[in-house]
């Protein structure tokens, strides 16, 4: 699978949703592509753009979008989506 057709995560240095969430996708083999706000020209604007707002993380899974959020919105999001998590 090429890069870009995976999901996209924004998130911000030292958020510790973010974090969470990245640690959340690791661990369960989900792969998508990391777009750090706050070091990476543009990817605040495309962030603000998809979500109406500048609250990290936000994940665009192939348009769909979930904005600021943690794990436990993020689990039935995913499953709306039809990933299976091992353990959920």
């Amino acid at each position: 699978m090429s890069t870009q057709s995976l999901p996209v995560l924004y998130v911000k240095t030292g958020c510790p949703w973010c974090t969470e969430v990245v640690e959340f996708l690791g661990g369960h083999g989900i792969d998508y592509r990391e777009k750090n706000v706050t070091v990476a020209a543009g990817a605040m604007d495309e962030m603000v753009a998809k979500s109406k707002q500048s609250k990290a993380p936000v994940l665009d899974w192939h348009g769909k979008i979930l904005a600021d959020f943690g794990v436990a919105e993020l689990v039935p999001f995913l499953h709306a989506q039809g990933v299976e998590l091992e353990d959920s």
